[in-house]
């Protein structure tokens, strides 16, 4: 490309933002009468006029400029629009380039084609008012502010030729996560990685009023992206000399792309990379209705969503809209026979290079991983109940030779926690990634590393989000009680790949992998606020089976649960286990088919015809439900109890298997018997799943993380939540029927248990940690 633009490309680009902007105006507005063949009339009119139209003209521009580059010297470029509901704007773009048209057949350049645009925007059935996985070239939900600039960068991890050029609305940029993933670029090696290109859109205004950013001098927005590592590039709009932005946005494409350029040549050479980036003045509803009423509307607040709200029913505001419309003289550059003029079909790239084609954002090439062989990780598990097992040590170990087979499309993104979360066996084969100044003394860290740490889940999901939907695989791993923080990410992913699935042309992906470790269960150290099962509530909440949540016992069926979650695409997987060395109790062949079969007994600790049913879901709970039967047989020998274990809950199967498949369900806890669970979370998670089995749902007892907490022993935690052994033996007694124990034998147990409970706090308050006869507990039945 040349260094500066002429005026003939100019004018080009001209007729290319009023065809845009027409084109999004229309799909706003418009039900009938597309091309203003006849005087607007208020039928014309759609009833509910949705969708946001101060960011289009901005969404637009940047499009254009975009397409000129991309026409004259293609290269391997996206563009990812974080400004929500500017998606008419993204979709008037995409039906120009003829992406559209690719997906949908109807989106062609008739007259036909702009009807079905325009009239299916915001429309029942049609297309939604914001960025969605219906729209193609998307990978990031348009409905919630502050993810674009983490999932841009998430994008170009591992593709060296890539630039993503990432548009951040205003107010978009006062969210939490965008405020981080500006550091994003410290941990982007130039030359192992492709590059972002962050444009920070200032239009100055959210929906009532202006924005921080919009009202931040240049000098001050210049010394806080230099502090943040990023060469700031100025481009303002000129009312008085309405070209000259042209020019301007041209210069900083131009000289952003050839600097991007140069840092991958410069990469190795121990230099600190300040990426470019722009920040772009426009007016906030550019080249819309300047003033009505006598308010102002251009450059102002009140046109972010809708101008001349009342078109269809108010005359004068039609005749606005009208005039609005023909000022964009869109008849000069469409016909209805020809399409569009030749100067807009001059800079709209070749199909293969449309922005909206771009073969990342669809997935293309996306393969499975080469996954190693779980049982060279293994433990002998021949007597069940033998100490000497850690899930996470056996997971880190994995991990590592995850990443030994597959360079170059697996990454681990933690905070600053791989470490304490028991995983750092990975860094006997990669490091964590930072480009910027390192010490002598560092300690596994390198430029080119698979592992990105930092102390932001916001941005971690956000990367994860964009390696994941451009076909790559990770593991977001954190402490359970933080990653919470992203419970809104984690529903918007959830939304935009429940669309996807059913999306024809929507590649497969691989699964989103989340691991949650050092639980509350065993947080005790930390205290209350470390204490929070809520992730996994929420996540139990989506409908649909794409959402699978692991609670391996044992670290052997912590293998073959991460093997599991490695395997799958387009799903959501959790793994919820702890770090702590813990009883064996499967191989990894047992584990696998209990994976297969979803729930099942354990005949090491079951006996044929139960009086009652003990069930558990997660590794320290289980501990204590197996503990509890072992005290049980020894105060009633007599007594016969079966132990039920699932490593693995997706709601949607296991509400069929609840009610569907009652045969089934019974097979396993009776139909009639009493029955305790324990459970990794919060009781209601169960409960409410349990509300459609058509049986007896009195007979069951379903215990859980019920809020109680502080810094204590992890075994006072059980006790705090009703889940330890001792009070599973209280709770055991007092279901069973009197014919098999009497009432003054349940009595006389439960008070020993009792008091085994007053004496547990009395020692811990002496001692600060648990009695030996916790501690030092095997399993013997």
């Amino acid at each position: 490309m040349k260094d500066s633009i002429t005026q003939e490309q100019i004018v080009i680009l001209k007729k290319y933002f009023r065809a845009a902007n027409y084109l999004t105006a229309s799909q706003i507005y418009l039900q009938d009468n597309y091309l203003l063949k006849r005087e607007l009339c208020l039928d014309d009119i759609k009833p509910r006029l949705l969708g946001h139209w101060g960011t289009c003209p901005g969404i637009s521009f940047v499009y254009a400029m975009l397409n000129l580059f991309q026409s004259n010297e293609p290269r391997d470029l996206a563009y990812i629009v974080g400004t929500g509901h500017g998606f008419p704007s993204i979709q008037a773009n995409l039906f120009l380039e003829k992406t559209l048209q690719n997906f949908y057949s109807s989106a062609t350049h008739t007259e036909s084609g702009i009807e079905y645009v325009s009239k299916n925007f915001s429309w029942p059935y049609g297309f939604p008012s914001h960025s969605s996985p219906e729209t193609p070239g998307i990978i990031l939900e348009g409905g919630e502010l502050g993810y674009a600039l983490s999932t841009a960068y998430g994008s170009v991890l591992d593709n060296p030729d890539m630039t993503a050029v990432c548009l951040i609305g205003d107010g978009e940029a006062e969210t939490g996560p965008t405020a981080t993933a500006w550091h994003l670029n410290k941990f982007i090696h130039p030359k192992s990685n492709g590059s972002v290109l962050p444009i920070l859109h200032l239009n100055g205004y959210k929906i009532s009023g202006p924005t921080i950013f919009g009202r931040m001098s240049d000098e001050e927005l210049k010394s806080l992206f230099i502090g943040y590592g990023y060469e700031p590039l100025f481009v303002e709009y000129d009312e008085e000399e309405p070209d000259l932005i042209f020019e301007k946005m041209y210069s900083a494409i131009h000289y952003s792309f050839k600097k991007i350029k140069e840092l991958k040549n410069l990469a190795d050479a121990g230099t600190v990379p300040h990426t470019p980036m722009i920040v772009l003045r426009t007016p906030k509803g550019w080249t819309g209705i300047s003033e009505f009423n006598g308010l102002k509307l251009e450059g102002n607040f009140a046109s972010h969503q809708v101008l001349v709200k009342e078109a269809r029913s108010n005359p004068s505001e039609l005749k606005a809209l009208e005039t609005w419309l023909k000022s964009y003289n869109f008849n000069e550059l469409f016909d209805a026979y020809k399409g569009f003029d030749s100067d807009i079909q001059s800079i709209i790239p070749k199909q293969e290079h449309a922005l909206g084609m771009n073969k990342h954002l669809h997935a293309v090439g996306s393969r499975n991983l080469i996954l190693p062989d779980i049982h060279k990780h293994a433990e002998d598990a021949t007597i069940p109940g033998t100490i000497g097992s850690s899930s996470m040590r056996r997971v880190g170990e994995y991990l590592r030779d995850v990443f030994k087979f597959n360079t170059e499309d697996f990454r681990l993104f933690c905070p600053d926690e791989t470490y304490s979360n028991k995983l750092d066996k990975v860094f006997e084969v990669t490091n964590r990634a930072f480009v910027w100044p390192r010490k002598d003394f560092d300690q596994d860290m390198g430029p080119h590393g698979k592992v990105i740490e930092m102390l932001s889940e916001h941005s971690l999901q956000g990367l994860l989000q964009g390696y994941v939907l451009t076909g790559r695989h990770g593991i977001l791993a954190s402490y359970e009680a933080f990653v919470p923080i992203v419970t809104s990410m984690a529903d918007q992913y959830a939304k935009f790949l429940k669309i996807s699935k059913n999306i024809s042309w929507r590649n497969s992906i691989p699964s989103f992998n989340y691991i949650l470790t050092s639980s509350g269960w065993r947080q005790e150290h930390n205290g209350f606020s470390h204490q929070n099962p809520g992730f996994i509530d929420d996540m139990f909440q989506r409908q649909g089976d794409y959402v699978n949540v692991y609670f391996p016992a044992d670290g052997n069926s912590a293998l073959a649960c991460i093997e599991e979650m490695l395997t799958k695409r387009d799903s959501i997987n959790i793994l919820v286990a702890g770090k702590t060395v813990e009883p064996r109790w499967l191989s990894v062949d047992q584990a696998r088919a209990q994976l297969k079969s979803g729930f099942a007994i354990w005949d090491f600790a079951s006996d044929e015809n139960p009086d009652i049913v003990f069930s558990s879901i997660g590794d320290y709970v289980t501990k204590e439900m197996l503990a509890a039967i072992q005290y049980l047989k020894k105060e009633v020998p007599s007594l016969k109890i079966r132990y039920v274990n699932s490593l693995k809950i997706n709601t949607d199967h296991l509400l069929k298997f609840f009610t569907e498949s009652s045969n089934k369900f019974d097979a396993l806890y009776t139909a009639d018997k009493p029955v305790i669970f324990n459970f990794h979370g919060y009781p209601q998670t169960l409960k409410q799943l349990l509300f459609d089995y058509p049986g007896d749902i009195a007979r069951f007892k379903i215990n859980g993380y019920i809020e109680n907490g502080s810094t204590t022993t992890s075994f006072d935690m059980q006790i705090r939540n009703k889940t330890s052994r001792y009070d599973l033996v209280i709770q055991a007694l007092d279901m069973i029927s009197d014919d098999i124990v009497v009432v003054e034998r349940k009595r006389s147990i439960q008070e020993k248990y009792k008091k085994k409970i007053k004496d547990h706090r009395a020692y811990i308050i002496q001692h600060g940690v648990d009695p030996d006869e916790v501690e030092n507990w095997t399993w013997k039945k």
